[in-house]
């Protein structure tokens, strides 16, 4: 048995992938939502099951209970699995993580989010690329290997959580507590949970911004009040909110926090110079977004926009009236959210400190009666690694050898705060390794994955354990 007999497999159960599929975006998943989170742990346990079924060794670890709004509930359970104890062979530790964002049809989905939907080409659902499709494209690829009597040529340990899309809590801790144990054999991690650069050509990402989640809350009377009664003699929260908001970031995407700028790592010319060769156009930046609203005209500045500068998005209000209809209320109580995304050489501490002094001042310019409260929510630091490290050129190897191209490298403007814990706590090598492509849509409406692309990652996964294993290892 070979590589090319996998891969001939893998074409062969294209309607059997895509069942698979079918079966885990139907359980939805969602982390951010209390109501939820139930199906959460019950995905968890799916993924216990399925690695056990695969012959793998598995623990379950559970980082105790979240409150929200006064209620406690269970954190989703960490899924630790183990294939392969040779000491002979390099081990790769693999992340994935199982819970999705929300989605409502309502929201303006073609199709049941829930429901894996086929058409032309595409695999429609929530989770269906992020990050679900890349989980399952290891089971996957194990199962290929085993019923074809190929050996799969790495050991493999696997890590899979619940709560990447509420900012991973209780996983370092998981982390770091089998640092010396679960993981105490790994060489190197690859994850896939980020894209393509564009819609056509692999890449291997080696950066990832940061992020820090804050929100503003203002209060001000004991309950809603009628705005024909006191509209005008009232201080009303949702004014002082919007006139915050306000004063964030620009439409043109500045930032208006003073300091923030200060923190950025410096533009080398060296740097400058690789964002000239890659394969993206304007093109692919607005095919993926659906719209030709994008601030930038050049490929260069689209790209360090996305990657090497931070951003500041604003991402809706609490509190407020949003049902059909008409209602005249004046709320009591309202939220504000918006994250910055930050980039080398930018701090956790220091991004919390400049925004917090600057919306308290921008407040006290008001003259509003109302309470104020600004924090961060949950915060994640910025990460790189070394494209030159053997675990890229195996990546690099991989994808050559299932599309027949070399890899782009690239940087991504999301954040995947793992991609830190564990190259700082196991001091290993992280490759990521993307399966989807740049219009996908994770975390909008209409999220899909192509089916070449899931097919084909499929192949890829595979083939990096067996590129894995023949290439050298020098540190």
């Amino acid at each position: 048995m070979t590589l090319q007999n996998f891969f001939e497999y893998i074409d062969q159960h294209k309607g059997d992938c895509i069942k698979r599929l079918a079966e885990i975006v139907a359980i939805p998943s969602v982390s951010a939502e209390v109501g939820k989170r139930e199906d959460v742990i019950r995905m968890g346990v799916w993924i216990k099951t399925e690695l056990e079924r695969l012959g793998a060794e598995t623990k379950r670890v559970d980082p105790g209970m979240q409150t929200i709004d006064g209620q406690e509930i269970p954190y989703p359970p960490v899924i630790l699995g183990s294939l392969g104890n040779d000491p002979n062979k390099k081990t790769v530790l693999v992340y994935g993580h199982y819970d999705v964002q929300p989605a409502l049809q309502a929201d303006g989905w073609s199709t049941d989010p829930f429901t894996l939907t086929e058409k032309d080409g595409r695999l429609y659902g929530r989770g269906s690329t992020d990050d679900k499709g890349p989980v399952l494209g290891w089971f996957l690829m194990i199962d290929a290997h085993q019923k074809l009597g190929l050996e799969l040529p790495v050991n493999i340990k696997l890590c899979f959580e619940g709560m990447e899309e509420s900012g991973s809590e209780g996983l370092d801790e998981v982390i770091e507590q089998e640092a010396g144990g679960w993981f105490k054999d790994v060489d190197c991690v690859c994850i896939s949970d980020n894209y393509w650069l564009g819609r056509n050509k692999p890449c291997l990402t080696y950066g990832l911004r940061g992020v820090s989640y804050f929100r503003i809350v203002v209060t001000g009377p004991g309950a809603d009040l009628h705005s024909g009664v006191f509209g005008g003699a009232v201080h009303e929260p949702m004014t002082d909110l919007v006139h915050l908001m306000s004063k964030l970031v620009t439409p043109q995407g500045r930032i208006l926090i003073p300091g923030l700028m200060d923190e950025v790592a410096a533009l080398t010319e060296e740097e400058k110079a690789t964002y000239e060769t890659l394969d993206f156009s304007v093109e692919d930046l607005q095919s993926s977004i659906g719209a030709k609203n994008n601030i930038h005209q050049d490929v260069p500045s689209i790209l360090m926009a996305r990657w090497r500068y931070p951003s500041l998005s604003l991402h809706g209000i609490e509190g407020a009236f949003y049902s059909p209809g008409q209602k005249t209320v004046i709320p009591a109580k309202v939220s504000g959210k918006f994250s910055i995304r930050t980039v080398p050489h930018m701090t956790v501490d220091k991004v919390t400190e400049l925004v917090c002094e600057y919306v308290k001042k921008e407040f006290s310019k008001l003259g509003s009666k109302n309470q104020l409260l600004v924090e961060c929510m949950h915060a994640g630091r910025p990460w790189m690694s070394s494209p030159n490290h053997w675990n890229y050129v195996a990546g690099a190897q991989a994808v050559k050898k299932v599309f027949g191209v070399e890899p782009d490298l690239t940087r991504e403007g999301c954040s995947i705060p793992v991609t830190l814990t564990f190259q700082e706590v196991l001091n290993k090598n992280v490759l990521l390794l993307p399966v989807g492509a740049c219009d996908d849509g994770a975390h909008s409406i209409n999220e899909k994955l192509n089916v070449t692309n899931y097919i084909e990652g499929i192949k890829l996964l595979g083939a990096y354990c067996h590129e894995l294993a023949t290439v050298e290892k020098t540190d």
